[in-house]
């Protein structure tokens, strides 16, 4: 498919999704989060992919949803709920997505990082939830995500004052993975999603769903779903083949199955 907001590589096992906007900062329209829905959920069903880059480049990641089409819309117009609707379908791809973030990263930017897996920002990244100076407040996420993240204290201060905080400090406050320098960021975010796309495919999967419940149930919910989640994968070819490469002392073949 050809897009006209955002761009899609390749790089063997791995797909670089890059939001396409730079003269309005990645700001996210309504066709951008369409487009980004689209080609992430066709990413999913490839089964030549086994992880993704979300980015926006080297100078900014996206500096929050475009304004301009939100100023006019009403409660149920039909924009903003397809808008909202087009997010939960971000939220439910199944791939690992490594999201790459430089510069301002901030409002729907920021709820957009959350949404992924694992964050790796730049040293000029700067986080923020600033739509109470709208008279909003986050839509997408962001006062669950941020919360469950940096604690109620930390989101509260971000989300009541629209406050930004810097890469370093989204660090220390365990929002992204891991800082490197700008110019290494696109990289190190692909040298992380080749290492995961060498591993086993479905192992992946139930780990990555097994990890995301535990946002969303009690922990004795959740640890019966990693349980049956374990005892799944004992039925798995992927399985087989790891154990028995580790025992002859081999580099394992997985193959998803």
């Amino acid at each position: 498919m050809s897009y006209e907001f955002i761009l899609v590589e390749r790089e063997g096992p791995v797909a670089i999704v890059t939001l396409n906007r730079p003269q309005q900062l990645n700001a996210l329209s309504y066709g951008l989060i369409k487009e980004l829905a689209l080609a992430l959920e066709a990413l999913d069903q490839d089964a030549d992919i086994r992880a993704i880059v979300l980015t926006g480049g080297e100078k900014v990641f996206a500096a929050g949803t475009d304004i301009k089409e939100m100023a006019d819309a009403a409660p149920f117009d039909d924009r903003l709920q397809g808008r909202l609707a087009f997010r939960d379908r971000i939220n439910r791809i199944s791939k690992p997505v490594i999201a790459a973030v430089s510069g301002l990263t901030l409002g729907g930017g920021c709820e957009l990082a959350m949404c992924c897996d694992i964050i790796i920002a730049s040293e000029t990244a700067r986080f923020g939830q600033p739509e109470v100076n709208l008279g909003i407040i986050p839509g997408s996420g962001g006062t669950q995500r941020l919360t469950r993240t940096v604690g109620k204290y930390r989101a509260m201060e971000m989300v009541l004052t629209g406050d930004f905080i810097n890469a370093a400090e989204a660090h220390t406050l365990g929002l992204v993975a891991k800082v490197v320098p700008v110019e290494f960021l696109i990289e190190e975010a692909k040298g992380i999603a080749k290492k995961i796309a060498a591993k086993p495919p479905l192992a992946v999967k139930f780990a990555k769903e097994a990890v995301l419940k535990a946002f969303e149930t009690s922990l004795g919910e959740g640890l019966e779903f990693e349980r049956k989640s374990f005892y799944l994968l004992f039925a798995s070819e992927d399985k087989r083949e790891g154990m028995k490469a580790f025992i002859e002392k081999r580099k394992p073949e997985f193959k998803g199955k």
